[in-house]
């Protein structure tokens, strides 16, 4: 049998990483399987869902690489993949619902079923439907429908039966049906209800597998009792732990940005997300934690799923996004940077230091995109401030006079490199009977502005002799003029 799965959103919002991880799941479990993977737009709440929803949900998938075989904008034989417009498939179904006695008309008010449920709620018994039109005659029905009564439809549960939901993830979950209700499948307006739409989906999709977020898992047991009154084999389900935030609280705004959306404007890279994602309760066989899609692809497996609530951490996604970006070459890197290097103003080139070499050199301090502009701007402006913290413990009086004797004994130097440049500030630090760090520590920040950075013999080379003699006597003679506070 070939696996079919489907990744079947409601286009309320954006993408969050709840979502992308369900969507990885099951294109990872399509993939690994060579199976397809279907994209469903579940848009029958027309008060929330919108096209501009549904068109970002698809750029959003897309810009992650989860590419899918059928759905919107791909087509497929089981076209049209918007729910909005398979509403007569879910006519025929509800038709044979009715004809084999399955469901049955209610025309109870929210008023009335409200009023009930308080009273049920008072008397201490559960709030459930009380099956008040289950046995009214015709005569009664055609006095409320005279009224203008339009009925809701109910599936008659059985009685005193248990549900049995054999979870590839959970194992074996089990449900009393007196705890399900008859719950409406065809609203009084016509419209079909969340269940009852995506078991008819399902049904003619031939999904094999409904891999979903643990909060569905209550959905189940009413999901399978329509496939039992459909006559249908039901699919396999599978549902993937909660995410929870590190303080292990429902992950919300106030735990840091969880749009897909916001993660790629502040420059994390697609694959950092999506390895992140597949972390978010799956582990690989080698325990490995930094992974290519390939190789998650390779390895995913339902049986690694865990059933225990994952725990979101916002600074290990930023650290597996260094780990990734470290992976690219400098050119790769630059390619992908493009729009936050152009709108620092980078790009076109400035004069200076090629940048793939700059970028050569700043990779391991930086962990988005989004930081490498700052990175690297000094490389290219020479700087306007001086860290306060390093101008008051390394620009002390005495240190002008050092900057000085620096830049001309580089300004001699012929070969000019990293290696000459150490060299020389080494044997500056002997001459002068002080340690290397007294003047190499005030020459950084002279440079660059800052206290920490790359290997400063390596930004000297990069910047060549004379922007760095250039620099040196700069700060020197901010020193002399009074810039430096004790």
């Amino acid at each position: 049998m070939s696996v079919r799965v489907r990744f079947s959103p409601s286009p309320t919002g954006t993408l969050h990483m709840g979502g992308a991880r369900t969507a990885l799941f099951n294109w990872l479990f399509a993939r690994h399987h060579h199976g397809t993977f279907i994209l469903r737009i579940e848009d029958t709440d027309t008060t929330r869902s919108t096209a501009e929803h549904a068109e970002n949900l698809c750029r959003v998938l897309r810009l992650l690489g989860l590419h899918w075989d059928e759905g919107p904008e791909v087509g497929g034989p089981h076209a049209p993949y918007r729910q909005s417009a398979r509403l007569p498939l879910y006519g025929a179904a509800f038709e044979k619902l009715r004809e084999t006695g399955a469901i049955y008309p209610c025309y109870c008010t929210p008023d009335e079923l409200e009023t009930r449920r308080e009273a049920a709620r008072i008397q201490g018994q559960p709030p459930r439907y009380d099956r008040r039109c289950l046995d009214m005659g015709a005569t009664e029905r055609q006095a409320l429908e005279r009224q203008g009564r339009k009925p809701a439809w109910r599936l008659h549960v059985p009685d005193g039966a248990r549900v049995v939901v054999s979870d590839l993830v959970k194992g074996e979950v089990g449900f009393d049906t007196a705890s399900l209700d008859d719950f409406i499948v065809v609203r009084s307006d016509g419209s079909p209800t969340y269940n009852f739409a995506v078991v008819v989906d399902d049904i003619e999709m031939e999904i094999t597998h409904v891999l979903r977020g643990d909060e569905h898992l209550a959905n189940t047991p009413k999901q399978l009792l329509l496939y039992q009154a459909l006559g249908a084999t039901p699919p396999a389900f599978g549902h993937l732990p909660m995410i929870l935030a590190a303080d292990r609280t429902k992950l919300s705004k106030r735990h840091g940005s969880v749009a897909v959306e916001e993660f790629l404007a502040e420059g994390l890279l697609e694959e950092a997300i999506l390895n992140y994602c597949a972390l978010l309760g799956w582990s690989p066989p080698d325990e490995q934690e930094v992974l290519s899609l390939h190789e998650i692809v390779e390895s995913f497996s339902l049986e690694r799923v865990n059933s225990a609530a994952a725990v979101y951490d916002l600074e290990k996604l930023r650290w597996m996004n260094a780990q990734h970006l470290r992976r690219l070459t400098p050119t790769q890197i630059l390619h992908r940077a493009d729009a936050w290097l152009r709108a620092a103003g980078l790009l076109p080139p400035l004069p200076g230091p090629p940048l793939d070499k700059v970028i050569d050199a700043v990779t391991e301090r930086v962990q988005t995109f989004a930081d490498l502009p700052t990175a690297i701007e000094y490389f290219y402006r020479r700087p306007t401030v001086y860290d306060p913290d390093g101008t008051a413990k390394y620009f002390v009086p005495e240190t002008a006079e050092r900057l000085r004797k620096a830049a001309e004994r580089l300004a001699t130097c012929v070969a000019f490199d990293a290696e000459a440049a150490e060299i020389l500030y080494r044997s500056l630090a002997d001459q002068l009977g002080i340690k290397a760090a007294q003047v190499i520590h005030p020459t950084r920040l002279a440079l660059t502005g800052r206290t920490v950075g790359p290997s400063l013999f390596h930004i000297m080379a990069l910047l060549g002799r004379d922007e760095t003699t250039a620099r040196l006597r700069r700060a020197a003679d901010w020193i002399t003029a009074g810039g430096w506070k004790p």
